[in-house]
């Protein structure tokens, strides 16, 4: 018998706020990459990176750094990750479900870099395919400006 998990439409906005927060200005790498939220929902986070010289990996062609792309997907994967687990208890206030997220983190990455980054900014694209009790394993995308897609990862994540 296979349990049905009905999702939420939308988060509440002090969540939203506390997921920005956490992720845009607590997490102090995000800063580095410039890392902004655009979209979080139940079952997909996006986010944008605008490029800058200190991204640059191939000064010839001003191609974003591979290790760019690769922070940019952990991030977003476990961006999507708190989404998840947010909306899997959304019983629970706010304020509480953000303390919900101390012990995440990355257990394994994968991605593949499918052309070069080349552009004035790049969209990331996150979403979980299974929440476990202890793990769950989502799929991002990295997209350039044209919405060409340009690397996709996958990764594992501990979540309790």
């Amino acid at each position: 018998m296979t349990k049905t998990i009905t999702l939420p439409a939308e988060f509440e906005p002090e969540f939203i706020t506390g997921l920005k927060a956490i992720f845009e200005e607590k997490i102090v790498f995000n800063q580095v990459l410039g890392l902004k939220i655009t979209s979080v929902l139940p079952e997909r986070v996006t986010a944008r990176i605008d490029m800058k010289p200190e991204l640059v990996g191939h000064y010839s062609y001003n191609r974003i750094h591979g290790g760019v792309i690769s922070a940019g997907l952990d991030a977003m994967g476990g961006l999507a990750c708190m989404a998840a687990i947010g909306a899997r208890h959304m019983d629970e206030a706010p304020e509480q479900r953000l303390h919900r997220f101390g012990k995440l983190g990355t257990i394994d990455l994968r991605i593949d870099y499918l052309r070069p980054g080349i552009g004035s900014h790049f969209e990331l694209r996150a979403e979980v395919m299974r929440l476990g009790s202890r793990v769950a394993s989502t799929r991002m995308e990295f997209l350039g400006p044209d919405g060409k897609l340009l690397s996709c990862g996958s990764g594992a994540y501990i979540v309790s």
